[in-house]
C-alpha cells in the first residue's frame, strides 16, 4: 500500500482491514494446509512427494495450490533443476523460516496443552 507523496511512503498494513494485502497472506499462513506445509518446511528442503508424505491427508492439488501460494508471498522457494527425471526442491526463504519458527511456537504451545483443550471440549460437549 503505498501514499500519493512516493512510492516510498507505506501505510501501515492493518490485517483487520478488508482490502488489506496481509489478510491474504495470513490466510495462507494459518490455513491448515499452509500451516502444516510451512512447519514441514522448516525441518528440511523437501522434493514434492516427500512433502506430500510429510503433511499426511493432503491431497496433492491442495499441497500445489498451497506452495504456489506460500512461493508468491515470498516464504517458500522453488528450485527447479533440469535432471532427468526433472527434479523441484521446495525451502523455506528467510521470511519463510522466521514465519515457521512463529507458528512452530503456537503448534508446541498447543500440542502441550491439549489435555486441557480435550478437557474444556468434553465440560463444552456434556453442558449441550
Amino acid at each position: 500500500m503505498t501514499t500519493h507523496d512516493g512510492p516510498d511512503e507505506q501505510l501501515p498494513f492493518d490485517v483487520f482491514a478488508r482490502n488489506c494485502p496481509s489478510r491474504e497472506t495470513l490466510a495462507h499462513v494459518t490455513g491448515r494446509w499452509g500451516s502444516l506445509t510451512l512447519g514441514a518446511l522448516r525441518e528440511d528442503t523437501l522434493r514434492f512427494n516427500e512433502l506430500r508424505r510429510r503433511v499426511e491427508g493432503v491431497s496433492e492439488k491442495m499441497l500445489a495450490q498451497t506452495l504456489q501460494a506460500l512461493e508468491r508471498d515470498g516464504l517458500v522457494h522453488r528450485e527447479a533443476q533440469q535432471t532427468n527425471p526433472p527434479r523441484v526442491d521446495y525451502r523455506l526463504t528467510p521470511l519463510g523460516r522466521e514465519t515457521a519458527g512463529r507458528l512452530l511456537g503456537l503448534i508446541e504451545l498447543l500440542e502441550e496443552r491439549m489435555p486441557e483443550v480435550l478437557a474444556a471440549r468434553e465440560r463444552y460437549d456434556a453442558g449441550r
